[in-house]
C-alpha cells in the first residue's frame, strides 16, 4: 500500500503534535510513502512558523529540516503537471478546497489512477472528507463503498 501524506500529516513525522502516533503507525504499515512536491516548501513553512511562535528552538528547527532533507529521497514525490493541476482546480471548486490541498488530492488520485493501492492521510477535515468522497481510503481501512454519482479514481 502506498500511503499518501498531505503536509499536515508529513509534518507530524518531525514535530510532536496530536496525531503523530497515527502517522507513524500508518508509515510503518505502508510499502511506500508519497507526497506532492509542494509538501516540501509547505513543511518548511510550518517548521519556520513553529520557530517564530517559540514552539521550536533554533537547534530543533535545524534538526527537523535536516531530517526532512534526509528522508525526502525515500519518498515517492508526485509532480503536478498541467493535467494534474487542472484536476486540482476542479477538485478545489467541487470540494471548496484550498489550492495546495487540492494539489495534494489530485496527486494522490494520480497514484490511484495508475493502479496503486493508495491510502490518503490528512488532518484537515475538509480535505479528508473530499478524499473519501472521490474514493480514496484512510490508512487501516478498506476502500470506501462506491456511491452513486461519485467517479472512481
Amino acid at each position: 500500500m502506498i500511503l499518501y501524506l498531505d503536509t499536515s500529516a508529513l509534518v507530524k513525522l518531525y514535530v510532536r503534535e496530536r496525531g503523530r502516533a497515527l502517522v507513524r503507525k500508518a508509515v510503518a504499515a505502508a510499502t511506500q510513502v508519497a507526497t506532492s512536491r509542494v509538501a516540501y516548501p509547505e513543511a518548511r513553512a510550518a517548521f519556520a512558523r513553529r520557530r517564530r511562535e517559540g514552539a521550536l528552538a533554533e537547534r530543533a528547527l535545524r534538526r527537523v529540516v535536516a531530517d526532512l532533507d534526509r528522508d525526502l529521497p525515500s519518498l515517492v514525490v508526485v509532480e503536478a503537471p498541467a493535467d494534474v493541476a487542472r484536476r486540482a482546480g476542479d477538485l478545489a471548486q467541487a470540494h471548496a478546497l484550498r489550492g495546495f490541498d487540492a494539489i495534494h488530492l489530485a496527486c494522490a488520485l494520480e497514484l490511484a489512477r495508475a493502479g496503486a493501492d493508495t491510502a490518503f492521510l490528512a488532518f484537515d477535515a475538509r480535505l479528508a472528507a473530499a478524499a473519501r468522497s472521490v474514493g480514496l481510503r484512510e490508512p487501516g481501512t478498506t476502500r470506501p463503498p462506491r456511491r452513486p454519482g461519485v467517479k472512481a479514481p
